[in-house]
């Protein structure tokens, strides 16, 4: 259900603004990780699997953070994001180094995760460089 926010006594939600395509892609990346991770194997499901999560869910939140700040305090969140982006690739290796993942679904999963990095990326370089406010279509 999308978010509802007041404007001037009237109801707008986040669909009547175009969502920056980094959310969308950590959405379907948490979509698609979440049940991957069902496949890992049960006595690594309350360690591995939950560092793994942690950080997949903290990188979308302080993207969230960051879309809700402006200069100084949007790059603390998205320099945040960034290092939670660090944590994910990392554990997603060793998910397919110990053949937790087939190599099509690391790949698939890679794809995923590295176009997540260039918009990221690109907010970063946006935000340092003009100390922009506003949200940056990415």
């Amino acid at each position: 259900m999308p978010a509802q926010r007041r404007h001037g006594g009237k109801m707008s939600t986040e669909a009547n603004r175009r969502e920056m395509p980094i959310f969308t892609r950590t959405f379907d990346f948490l979509t698609w990780l979440l049940p991957a991770t069902n496949n890992f194997p049960r006595a690594h499901r309350h360690t591995f699997t939950q560092r793994l999560l942690a950080a997949a869910f903290d990188l979308r939140e302080r993207l969230e953070e960051a879309n809700l700040r402006s200069g100084a305090g949007r790059l603390e969140r998205l320099v945040l994001a960034d290092e939670a982006l660090a944590r994910v690739r990392l554990y997603l290796r060793l998910a397919s180094q110990w053949g937790w993942m087939n190599a099509g679904q690391y790949e698939h999963v890679g794809k995923m995760v590295a176009e997540i990095g260039r918009l990221l990326g690109g907010w970063q370089k946006v935000t340092t460089s003009s100390g922009n406010s506003s949200s940056q279509e990415l």
